[in-house]
């Protein structure tokens, strides 16, 4: 085949081409860092690219939610460690009042501190955080605890005519609360609400139930069951009955405090969720709340003798106890928050590591194919510059 001067020129300008577009993908590479910069240079790196994109993308939103559980239970913790020291105030407060050589007046001044003690202690269970309040389940754009000045309704509430619904009343005496579950002769029977058994209306109702009555006139009776009951003993009794003062009773709305017991879920890992709240009701309770304010009834009494304030001592311990057993779960959950932290930096290190190898470009390697090919690029100028040098006049000289 014979070969012409146009099959060379096409031929070193075809060549030309191919290497100043070698040259241009290199310089990309370099620019960018990356091996390839449309999905058309290679579709299988593009497609294993946006799927460790996904995932450091997924990561990195975890590490977030991490933040927000971190937020919110450090929020609850401080806010429990701060309720502690004031029911801790208040145990002491209450010890102290106890002492006999306090008169009227001294107790009268306690109960004052009791009182803002309380408020501030209902301000607590009202934290927010990032405006949301952190101790009323998933309803965090309501208070969980309204006004406790007004939540003694009374027991009158329950002789007259205005409640109809007994089933929203709560009654708090003891460290306890007790809910409705029916009426005798007009007497409203009232059973601790712990006690899931036996049921009202059962035969081991009268010898076994912890109840509170409360008779057409008012007058309220204690009863439960003798733990020291023995059935040889004539003279022992099954049940321990008790006259209480209408005083030491507090008759409240069950709403007062929230009961919403939905879990605040966060998902930290894929398939991974933690709850960031707690169960507010353990806490900030209407029993709680009902304890002091009967506590504040006691201290304001001038009949009430320090030996008598004994139970009120061994309620607030209860409720510190259930602050500590709750800042105690809290604490678990953020342990275990700080591993799952702990892995999540593990695989965030191996997407990126992962992601690098498939998309970064090997800059030295980038860096050398460049030379050698703006050294083909010179080459291949200089040959065609040397074929395609002659002309006519080259000829016909």
């Amino acid at each position: 085949m014979r070969v012409t001067q146009m099959m060379l020129s096409q031929s070193s300008l075809r060549n030309l081409n191919q290497g100043y577009n070698r040259l241009a993908q290199i310089q990309d590479q370099l620019a960018t860092g990356k091996k390839i910069t449309r999905a058309s240079q290679d579709p299988v790196v593009a497609m294993k690219g946006m799927r460790y994109r996904s995932q450091v993308t997924e990561v990195e939103q975890f590490k977030r939610n991490l933040s927000e559980a971190y937020n919110w239970m450090d929020t609850a913790d401080a806010a429990l460690d701060q309720a502690t020291q004031v029911l801790q105030r208040m145990r002491e407060l209450t010890t102290q009042a106890a002492n006999d050589t306090n008169n009227a007046e001294d107790r009268a001044n306690i109960a004052k501190e009791v009182k803002q003690l309380r408020e501030h202690l209902e301000s607590l269970g009202n934290t927010k955080n990032s405006n949301k309040y952190i101790f009323n389940g998933t309803d965090t754009t309501t208070a969980p605890i309204k006004n406790t000045n007004n939540m003694d309704l009374g027991v009158t509430a329950l002789l007259n005519e205005t409640t109809t619904d007994f089933s929203s009343i709560e009654v708090i005496y003891n460290g306890k609360t007790f809910q409705h579950v029916g009426t005798e002769n007009g007497s409203h029977i009232f059973q601790d609400k712990s006690q899931t058994s036996p049921e009202y209306g059962s035969d081991a109702f009268a010898s076994e139930a912890t109840r509170l009555t409360i008779s057409p006139s008012g007058a309220v009776t204690f009863q439960a069951r003798n733990q020291d009951y023995n059935a040889n003993d004539p003279t022992s009794q099954q049940q321990l009955t008790n006259s209480v003062s209408q005083r030491d009773v507090i008759v409240a709305n069950a709403n007062t405090v929230s009961i919403n017991t939905q879990a605040v879920e966060v998902e930290l890992l894929k398939g991974v969720t933690v709850p960031i709240n707690i169960n507010a009701g353990d806490v900030f309770s209407t029993e709680l709340f009902g304890d002091i304010i009967r506590l504040e009834r006691a201290l304001e009494d001038p009949k009430m003798k320090g030996t008598d304030l004994t139970s009120y001592i061994d309620n607030l311990f209860g409720h510190i106890n259930t602050f500590v057993a709750e800042r105690a779960e809290l604490g678990a959950r953020v342990n275990r928050v700080q591993m799952i932290e702990n892995r999540l930096l593990e695989q965030e290190v191996n997407a990126n590591r992962i992601m690098s190898e498939n998309e970064d470009a090997d800059l030295e390697k980038v860096i050398i194919d460049l030379m050698t090919q703006e050294t083909v690029h010179r080459a291949a100028l200089s040959s065609g510059a040397r074929i395609i040098q002659p002309t006519l006049m080259d000829f016909l000289r």
